[in-house]
């Protein structure tokens, strides 16, 4: 049997883990499982799947159920599918199905191998793309089946984790891959100057406009238009953004007929646009029209795996500006990189490691040459040492277990209220508006309604 792994879809993340080709693995929330899965909706031991010469799913008696799909063919009928809920039975399952823990779907498959994303040549900025991490893998998978539709794009992540390095892989595996790729920073342009870099304008449509001048959009006809930090860009550019990807056309300033264009839209941001739009920061129907497919990059902290391979790419491609053989990195200096929690992600690491480059004298690049945040103990909250009682080791560990038992108390509660905060708070004894703080304290994502 080929290689397999296990994709798990949650309501707020997605990541892959490797599977034995025989054996069992335990999934649930709690610490003790093969897979751990920390969403409110899993039991502590929800299910066991079982591989060998077939798979199967075993139901543990979680909470929020085990659902299979279950097949009706009868003769002369199409195929149809059902959810059928395991009620401590065990089920056969195909590669491919999903399988439902409470609001969790899991889904046993093939491992994904990504190598033509390897190497993209010039299409690709930064010397190419580093896939070690499963997750990541699992990414660029993803983005290639997309790269072939010409659906819009949202690409989610945080400052820094290559967003556009992404957008640029689906640029040059679509069928636009001849055509431009254009990018505008939506944070660094001022609302007037972004509508004309968008939008192009006619002669004498504003001082200054001596002559016509065609928009990204019209110039980057039959290929790619990125907008990054699209969160940024004021609500009037929004509604006319609007039109252009309902209409597929633009209207220049200072013009009277529009002009049809096609482009393929990827827009990317660091905010919470869901929450944006909510909040009436973000128009909802522009979310909503930009949203046709999102991927969110995992931050570099939840992928150290690609830490060290990015640092030598980064240092062998800084390396060939500069004279003299390449130092190599010390044990000491791999130690700290791998353990900083990079909260400028890639691109932080990139200026880590030229930084380091530039300032080491000697054949190897040693802690000492990295930026001294990544050397530093780690900061806590707390008041000056002066006015600050010690408190011993025990008590310390005394307090961090109590603070993950109090976590697991809100989990059992959510789990208990099939996620209806208002009715955990009430099992907890406490008002719903203290549940939301600890939730945000825990750092267990809110239960969507």
């Amino acid at each position: 049997m080929a290689a397999l792994e296990l994709a798990v879809f949650a309501p707020d993340e997605t990541r892959t883990w490797e599977l034995p080709a025989r054996g069992e693995v335990k999934l649930g929330r709690g610490e003790d499982n093969d897979v751990r899965l920390e969403h409110f909706s899993v039991s502590r031991a929800h299910a066991i799947l079982r591989l060998g010469d077939s798979l199967q799913i075993e139901d543990l008696g979680g909470a929020n159920g085990t659902y299979v799909a279950e097949r009706s063919d009868s003769p002369g009928a199409l195929e149809t599918v059902q959810l059928r809920r395991l009620l401590r039975q065990t089920a056969e399952v195909r590669l491919g199905e999903s399988v439902m823990l409470g609001q969790v779907a899991i889904v046993v498959r093939p491992r994904q191998v990504v190598s033509e994303f390897g190497d993209l040549g010039a299409a690709e900025p930064e010397g190419g793309v580093v896939l070690k991490n499963a997750s990541m893998r699992a990414l660029y998978a993803q983005a290639e089946r997309v790269a072939k539709s010409p659906i819009t794009l949202l690409i989610l992540g945080e400052t820094g984790v290559g967003k556009e390095l992404l957008a640029h892989a689906v640029h040059a595996r679509s069928s636009r891959a001849k055509k431009p790729f254009l990018g505008v920073n939506c944070a660094a342009l001022s609302e007037a100057l972004l509508e004309g870099e968008l939008f192009g304008y006619e002669k004498g449509a504003f001082t200054g406009a001596v002559s016509a001048r065609p928009g990204l959009f019209e110039a980057t006809q039959g290929g790619t238009v990125f907008l990054d930090e699209i969160g940024e860009m004021s609500l009037s550019t929004q509604a006319k953004l609007l039109r252009v990807l309902e209409e597929r056309s633009v209207m220049r300033l200072g013009a009277r007929t529009p002009t049809a264009i096609d482009v393929r839209f990827v827009a990317a941001t660091n905010r919470d646009l869901e929450a944006d739009a909510a909040s009436g920061r973000f128009r909802q129907d522009l979310y909503f029209r930009l949203n046709g497919i999102s991927l969110t990059i995992p931050p570099l902290r939840e992928r150290r795996d690609e830490i060290l391979p990015l640092a030598q790419r980064f240092l062998d491609a800084a390396s060939g500006a500069l004279p003299g053989p390449q130092p190599k990195l010390s044990q000491a200096a791999a130690e700290a990189l791998t353990a900083y929690d990079w909260p400028g992600n890639v691109r932080e690491l990139r200026n880590a490691v030229e930084r380091a480059l530039v300032v080491c004298t000697s054949a190897s690049i040693e802690a000492k040459h990295l930026p001294p945040a990544l050397t530093r103990p780690k900061a806590t909250p707390s008041r000056p040492a002066a006015e600050r009682p010690s408190e011993p080791s025990a008590a310390r560990g005394l307090h961090a277990e109590r603070r993950a038992l109090e976590r697991e108390r809100v989990l059992d509660a959510l789990e208990r209220s099939g996620g209806n905060q208002t009715r955990a708070a009430e099992l907890l004894g406490i008002s719903r508006r203290t549940l939301v703080s600890w939730l945000d304290e825990f750092g267990v994502p809110r239960p969507r309604k």
